[in-house]
């Protein structure tokens, strides 16, 4: 069974950083993306990257705060998340997709994710 486990996920005054990590069992996956979700709102893509060959691809209001990488290795893709602002507040979801990042659709389609992690809470404060 496919399984992405997210971990990482924590309480944080703005201006701090965390680090969530999304560990693949069983698969590996084209492509693999951040979501976020907040409360009343809409899933959104955080950050994906093309595992292949290592394109990365960023919301605009997280571009030059958050860094998304790869361990081949450990099959496990990493959410580096530098100076946090409380609008990031949200559940961050873990998601692969077993095509490209871009093809089909835009990389921050959830539709075109098929496997989800379980979520990790990341909350900031002001």
């Amino acid at each position: 069974q496919v399984q992405l486990v997210e971990s990482g996920g924590g309480s944080v005054q703005a201006g701090g950083s965390l680090r969530l990590s999304c560990a693949a069992s069983r698969y590996t996956f084209n492509c693999m993306g951040w979501f976020r979700q907040a409360p009343g709102k809409e899933r959104e893509g955080v950050a994906a990257i093309y595992t292949g060959g290592g394109t990365t691809y960023y919301a605009d209001s997280v571009k030059g705060r958050f860094t998304i990488s790869q361990d081949n290795a450990k099959n496990t893709v990493y959410l580096q998340m530098k100076s946090l602002k409380p609008e990031d507040t949200a559940l961050y979801y873990c998601a692969g997709r077993v095509g490209g990042c871009t093809y089909g659709g835009y990389w921050n389609s959830a539709l075109e994710f098929e496997y989800w992690g379980q979520g990790t809470q990341v909350t900031v404060s002001s």
